[in-house]
C-alpha cells in the first residue's frame, strides 16, 4: 500500500524548523496538510509535536483523527509541550484531596492532561488559576472527536472569560 498523487515529506528532528515553513506557506496557499507518522502517534515525544506548535502560532486550526484515548488527542493538539507528560483524570470534587492535587499540579514539571465534566469546569478552571497562577498555558478541549469539537488555547487567567455556556465533555491541557 502507498500514497501516491500528493507530496509527501520527511521531518524529523534534523528538518523540523524547515518542514514547519513549508507547511505553513502550503497552509496559507489553502492546501491541507496530514502528518503521518510510522510508529505510534504524532506529536508525542517526536517532531511533530514542534510542528504542531508551529501551525498553531501561525494561526492554523489543528484536529487530529481520533485515536484510544481523548487525554492523547488533547496533548498532541494543544501546542504545549508532548515530550512529558502526567494524565490526572478527574480532580475530586471537594476537599483536601482537591486542594492536594492543585498543588500537585501547579509544582508538575510535566504537561498535565484531566478530565472534567461541564458543570464543574468553570470551578475547575478557577481553582487551577489559583494554584497555578494566571500566565500558565492551557489548552481546553472539548467535544474532542464530535460535531461540535472546539479547542481554546491561551492563559488560566484568560480561560475563564473563554469557556463560555459550558457543554460536552473536556479535557484540560495545563503547561508544566
Amino acid at each position: 500500500i502507498g500514497v501516491s498523487g500528493v507530496p509527501l515529506a520527511v521531518c524529523n528532528e534534523h528538518n523540523e524548523s524547515q518542514r514547519a515553513a513549508q507547511v505553513i506557506e502550503r497552509l496559507a496557499a489553502g492546501e491541507q496538510v496530514a502528518l503521518i507518522t510510522d510508529a505510534g502517534t504524532p506529536g508525542i515525544s517526536d517532531p511533530g509535536a514542534h510542528l504542531v506548535a508551529a501551525v498553531i502560532a501561525a494561526g492554523y486550526p489543528v484536529s487530529a483523527v481520533p485515536g484510544p484515548a481523548a487525554l492523547i488527542m488533547a496533548l498532541v493538539i494543544s501546542g504545549l509541550d508532548t515530550t512529558r507528560f502526567v494524565f490526572d483524570g478527574f480532580l475530586a470534587r471537594s476537599g483536601s484531596q482537591r486542594s492536594a492535587r492543585l498543588a500537585e499540579i501547579a509544582a508538575e514539571r510535566r504537561t498535565t492532561v484531566l478530565y472534567e465534566a461541564p458543570h464543574r469546569v468553570a470551578r475547575t478552571i478557577e481553582d487551577l488559576a489559583a494554584a497555578c497562577g494566571d500566565d500558565r498555558r492551557v489548552a481546553i478541549c472539548r467535544e474532542l472527536t464530535k460535531l461540535y469539537e472546539h479547542v481554546w488555547r491561551g492563559t488560566l487567567g484568560d480561560a475563564a472569560a473563554a469557556l463560555g455556556e459550558p457543554r460536552g465533555d473536556y479535557v484540560l491541557v495545563i503547561e508544566g
